[in-house]
C-alpha cells in the first residue's frame, strides 16, 4: 500500500479554505498519468505541530498505486506542491499545501537521501494516523510492527486533539 498524506493551513490561489485546497490536490493527483488514486480518507481539523499561532490544518490521506519509483513519486508530490504555491522556507511554517509520502508499500529506506520510508514521524502525529486508519485500520508501521490504533493509543491526549470535518 502506497499511502499519501495531505495537509494544508492557508488557501492556495484560487481556493477559498485549506479543505478547497486540498480536495483540488486530490483531484490533481488523480489526474496524473502515472499515479491512481485509490481511496480518500476523511477530512480532519487539527493544530499546527509544534504547537503555534498558525491556522488550524485540513489533513487528510490517499492511497494510490504508481509505476513510478518512491524517489519519483517523492519528487511529483514536491512539484504538486509548487504548482499550489507551495514555498519552502522554513521548518514548520504555514502552508498552502504540504503532500508527504508515508508509505511505500512497507519498503523501509533509512538515509540522507529523501524519500525516509516510512515516513520518519508518522507515529507522532495523530494527523497523519486518524486519515491512516480511515484508510487501513489494520495498517502496521515497516519498522515497528506497530498498529495504527497502538500508535494513536500511545500519543499524549493533546497531540490526539484533531477531529473530522465531515463524517
Amino acid at each position: 500500500m502506497i499511502i499519501v498524506a495531505l495537509g494544508a493551513n492557508l488557501s492556495a490561489n484560487g481556493y477559498d479554505t485549506p479543505l478547497a485546497t486540498c480536495e483540488a490536490a486530490v483531484l490533481f493527483l488523480k489526474q496524473e498519468e502515472d499515479i491512481e488514486v485509490l481511496r480518500c480518507s476523511r477530512w480532519f481539523r487539527s493544530k499546527p505541530v509544534p504547537m503555534s499561532k498558525q491556522p488550524k490544518f485540513v489533513n487528510g490521506a490517499v492511497t494510490v498505486n504508481t509505476t513510478l519509483s518512491p524517489e519519483n513519486l517523492l519528487s511529483r508530490l514536491h512539484t504538486i506542491e509548487n504548482s499550489f504555491g507551495r514555498v519552502r522556507q522554513v521548518q514548520n511554517e504555514a502552508r498552502k499545501l504540504d503532500l508527504d509520502l508515508i508509505d511505500f508499500n512497507g519498503k523501509v529506506k533509512v538515509s540522507s537521501v529523501p524519500p525516509m520510508l516510512p515516513h520518519p514521524r508518522t507515529a507522532e502525529r495523530a494527523f497523519v494516523l486518524l486519515p491512516v486508519r480511515d484508510l487501513s485500520p489494520n495498517w502496521q508501521h515497516p519498522i515497528t510492527g506497530k498498529t495504527v490504533s497502538a500508535m494513536i493509543s500511545a500519543l499524549s491526549s493533546d497531540i490526539r486533539d484533531i477531529y473530522p470535518l465531515t463524517e
